[in-house]
């Protein structure tokens, strides 16, 4: 089950949203599968239909809650506090009504306030959220970014992910992460991998260490986060393993937190320009999203040829 205490998120989102907390204990959960929303639907607008979300409050809120009976605005507070959603957050500057100040502290509900617009704080907690309580893995393997394309190169140790890696790196291309890799499910069916905190720009080359490509290739040479959309697998030949197939009919997937992953199968040997085999291979992956797929259109152009001699 993913979760995240409310005084995480405050914390993570203080400086930005100028948040200031009022009442309440920090220990409240946000539970990302109690309701079976997604984490990007557990903060919202004040409603009285998804109560176990952060209630976002603001002017408009409030100015509605002046225009009707008193009776009722009571009646709707209780409703909402009774459920006890994770946090209230009055935006806009506002100041809190007496009535949620006052349930929040007799129940121990986060009260939190800010000088932000009620919208802006949604949609900056929603990506938070969204990114904080995603489906997360970690696989082995160097992420990149190749022709701006998120690209995962996995293989045996000492295959080369490394060293083709840097090859890379010097052609341009970028760096998100070396040797582990965290893959979250930001959307249904978007991965994104980041780099842990303690690797960020480190990359571990056989024979030099490890190097800081921050440091040696410069700024650019870096990046913080890609969407996965390729995995490039270096296989070594082993005697007893089936070879790579030479002219694959059908894209290869490989299945990654329920997502499928292209997933092309190089076979390592001496003398292969990888990183050009790793470039051409973007290429084609970009070409197969558009509808063109260079193998097909062979396999047709034969077919038509070998009817026309039949004939």
């Amino acid at each position: 089950m993913r979760k995240l205490s409310v005084a995480r998120l405050f914390e993570d989102n203080r400086d930005r949203l100028r948040l200031q907390w009022q009442c309440g204990g920090g220990e409240t959960l946000i539970i990302a599968d109690q309701t079976g929303l997604s984490p990007a639907d557990l903060v919202g607008h004040l409603n009285t239909i998804h109560t176990h979300r952060i209630q976002v409050i603001g002017v408009p809120e409030i100015l509605w809650a002046e225009s009707v009976p008193t009776r009722k605005v009571e009646d709707i507070v209780e409703t909402l506090l009774d459920a006890r959603p994770p946090a209230f957050i009055v935006a806009d500057g506002a100041e809190p009504p007496a009535a949620i100040r006052a349930g929040c502290a007799n129940r121990g509900i986060p009260l939190i306030t800010t000088q932000r617009s009620a919208a802006s704080v949604i949609d900056q907690l929603r990506a938070y959220l969204a990114r904080s309580l995603a489906d997360q893995t970690t696989l082995h393997g160097v992420s990149m970014d190749v022709l701006g394309m998120g690209v995962l190169i996995t293989g045996d140790s000492g295959v080369g992910k490394s060293e083709l890696a840097l090859e890379l790196i010097s052609r341009g291309h970028g760096l998100v992460a070396d040797d582990c890799v965290d893959i979250s499910r930001i959307a249904p069916n978007v991965l994104e991998g980041r780099c842990p905190e303690l690797l960020k720009d480190f990359l571990e080359v056989r024979g030099l260490g490890v190097l800081n490509i921050r440091t040696v290739f410069g700024e650019t040479a870096c990046r913080r986060k890609m969407k996965l959309q390729l995995v490039v697998h270096l296989q070594k030949q082993v005697s007893g393993l089936p070879e790579a197939t030479r002219m694959p009919l059908d894209n290869e997937m490989m299945d990654i937190l329920g997502v499928k992953i292209r997933k092309v199968v190089i076979p390592v040997a001496a003398g292969r320009n990888l990183a050009v085999l790793v470039e051409a291979a973007v290429r084609t992956t970009i070409l197969s999203f558009r509808g063109i797929d260079s193998t097909l259109e062979f396999v047709e152009r034969q077919r038509r040829a070998l009817g026309g001699e039949d004939g």
